[in-house]
């Protein structure tokens, strides 16, 4: 094997567009990978082999399609594809499928990219777990709900992946698996065509190997070339630990004290506090996510319960439960400190953050915790993770950089730039 598949898919994109590489050869390292991988990390739902080996071949017989011409791409089970199945990480929907492509997938096909197949998702991209593992211990858990993707990516059984986040579907499982994930702005990649769980904090991103590969997948899904400016070392990065931060454990502390002193070296690294409303947006954001995911599953839910997993029928029943005017003054926090959020860049580009409590936690059961996560996504503003350093089991612990709402050039500039300082010995 040659394993092109271990190339970034910036490099590997730019071979392809010069020729010096097949399509054909590039996915079949990658199909490779796969054969030899997948019985122990289960990141495919469905894998479309034939399917994608035509699209290879199409490409390379053709010219040069787009910014993602030839690249492997893994699309969470969540997202509507015309030619394979569809089921949304549930048996409800076992054999679906839908008769168009979502928005993004077809973007990404309108780009050049190939769609290998579909990756593992929680059940409905929430928390009841499917059967993938983590890369680095295959008796830890990847994260979720994004599992599929952040695995094969990690895995380099895919070049690039979708995933979504309603809670912390994209940072957490990247953090976990030791690889890069962006959550845009809110609505930045559009939504069409995806099994929506809350609509107020749904958002697509994606999981790629590096920041330049993620900003390349942006770019190309957006038709923004800003989203692929150069690294950037930002004037001043704010170190954000979070009114959660009581929920860190050791190596998150010891990876965001190494990061800060790192990055001092090449910018200003300040303190960065949230204002005092900050404090209830985790417990608003909980609010708000199971209340929608009860209304959005409400026809599953009455027509289809008994094949729910318990705990999301406990979720259900609760967001049925929870009294409309606790949902609305929920909203209103998150509105309020949205509004307030320019107060807290005031004095920096933007805010370094733990991407998880620690590193993969042991066991399949359970996916790990979201909290690092949910007021960052209930703010609607871009976040990055990247990796930075090991935990006590020698796997990976992840930041993540928050940016401003709307400003996600900038943050994936400064992501870009901490991720080579946080590379370097």
């Amino acid at each position: 094997m040659s394993e092109l598949n271990r190339l970034s898919a910036t490099e590997a994109a730019r071979r392809l567009a010069r020729r010096e590489i097949t399509a054909e050869s590039l996915l079949r390292d990658c199909l490779a990978r796969v054969d030899e991988r997948e019985p122990t990390v289960q990141a495919w739902k469905f894998l479309d082999r034939e399917g994608a080996l035509r699209q290879a071949r199409a490409l390379d017989q053709g010219p040069v399609r787009g910014p993602l011409h030839g690249l492997p791409v893994g699309v969470k089970d969540v997202f509507d594809t015309h030619d394979m199945p569809t089921e949304y990480g549930s048996p409800i929907y076992r054999g679906h499928r839908p008769r168009s492509d979502a928005a993004v997938v077809a973007l990404t096909r309108r780009a050049g990219g190939i769609v290998m197949g579909k990756t593992v998702t929680t059940e409905f991209a929430t928390m009841f777990p499917g059967p993938t593992r983590n890369p680095h211990d295959p008796e830890r858990t990847p994260g979720g709900s994004s599992s599929g993707s952040a695995a094969a990516v990690a895995d380099f059984m895919a070049h690039l992946a979708f995933g979504t986040q309603t809670a912390g579907s994209i940072i957490r499982p990247a953090a976990y698996c030791g690889i890069v994930g962006y959550k845009p702005t809110y609505n930045t990649l559009p939504r069409g065509g995806f099994k929506s769980d809350a609509d107020t904090l749904d958002t697509v991103g994606v999981l790629a190997r590096t920041v330049a590969d993620a900003a390349l997948f942006a770019s190309a899904l957006t038709g923004r070339p800003d989203l692929r400016a150069e690294p950037a070392a930002p004037e001043r990065i704010g170190l954000c630990r979070t009114y959660q931060w009581d929920r860190a454990q050791p190596e998150t502390v010891a990876a965001m004290r190494a990061a800060a002193s790192k990055l001092s070296a090449g910018t200003r690294v300040v303190d960065a506090e949230l204002p005092q409303r900050f404090a209830g947006l985790a417990a608003a954001q909980t609010a708000v996510m199971w209340y929608e995911v009860a209304h959005s599953l409400t026809d599953e839910y009455s027509r289809h319960r008994d094949a729910l997993s318990g705990p999301l029928r406990e979720r259900c029943e609760k967001g049925f439960a929870l009294a409309p005017k606790e949902y609305v003054q929920a909203l209103a926090l998150g509105r309020e400190c949205r509004a307030a959020l320019e107060d807290v860049f005031d004095d920096c580009d933007v805010l370094l953050a733990p991407s998880a409590p620690g590193e993969a936690p042991a066991g399949l059961a359970a996916t790990g915790d979201p909290i690092m996560n949910q007021v960052w996504t209930f703010l609607h503003v871009p976040c990055v993770t990247v990796p930075a350093g090991k935990g006590p089991n020698g796997l990976p612990v992840g930041v993540q950089i928050v940016g401003r709402i709307g400003d996600d050039a900038r943050t994936l500039a400064a992501a870009q730039w901490i991720q080579k300082q946080l590379e370097k010995e």
